[in-house]
């Protein structure tokens, strides 16, 4: 399939999709498809790696289709994205690699007790934290994170305003963090 991004396709098929044009904005993913892999490539060694790199900038495209500026090139802002999404899986790979101990380094017979994430916490153990945050902060997360629900509705549901909930929530995550995980906070 030859690309369409040297004589101003993809901008006329971006702005298309941005109006509703669902085969303009499948034809515009197919189409950008190799420059968004050739960027991920020189970037991520793994191709499986990469290839997640790609599926995320589509993801961030489809989500942000409606800010990109129809004054502008298309490619430069998709290249743009793709390069973020890249530096994101790196990062996190990063952050990933330093939590693993190398276990030729280790003294023979050394017993190797891997940090515990907050994700391995024990149910029993996250709701006594819970249940030991003050009461608005308890109510916020409760509403907010663990239920999952919109801010308006929690918010509602809590009986405080949108932005009074935000601050509880983050407070709420800040104690949580520094009791459950205090080399995170």
């Amino acid at each position: 399939m030859r690309q369409g991004s040297g004589n101003g396709e993809w901008e006329a098929w971006m702005m298309a999709a941005q109006a509703g044009d669902a085969r303009a904005y499948d034809r515009l993913l197919r189409d950008v498809l190799p420059l968004l892999r050739g960027i991920a490539c020189r970037r991520i060694a793994d191709a499986a790696e990469a290839e997640d790199a790609v599926q995320d900038t589509l993801l961030t495209l489809h989500r942000l289709r409606h800010a990109w500026n129809p004054t502008r090139p298309l490619r430069p802002w998709l290249a743009t994205l793709c390069e973020r999404r890249c530096i994101d899986r790196l990062r996190a790979k990063g952050r990933l690699s330093q939590r693993v101990i190398a276990l030729d380094v280790l003294p023979e017979g050394a017993a190797v007790e891997a940090p515990q994430a907050p994700a391995e916490l024990a149910a029993a153990e996250l709701r006594r934290v819970v249940a030991a945050l003050p009461r608005v902060q308890r109510l916020a997360i409760t509403f907010a994170k663990l239920a999952d629900m919109p801010v308006a509705e929690a918010a509602a549901r809590s009986g405080m305003t949108p932005g009074g909930l935000k601050v509880a929530t983050h407070r709420a995550i800040r104690s949580l963090r520094r009791q459950l995980a205090p080399e995170l906070a």
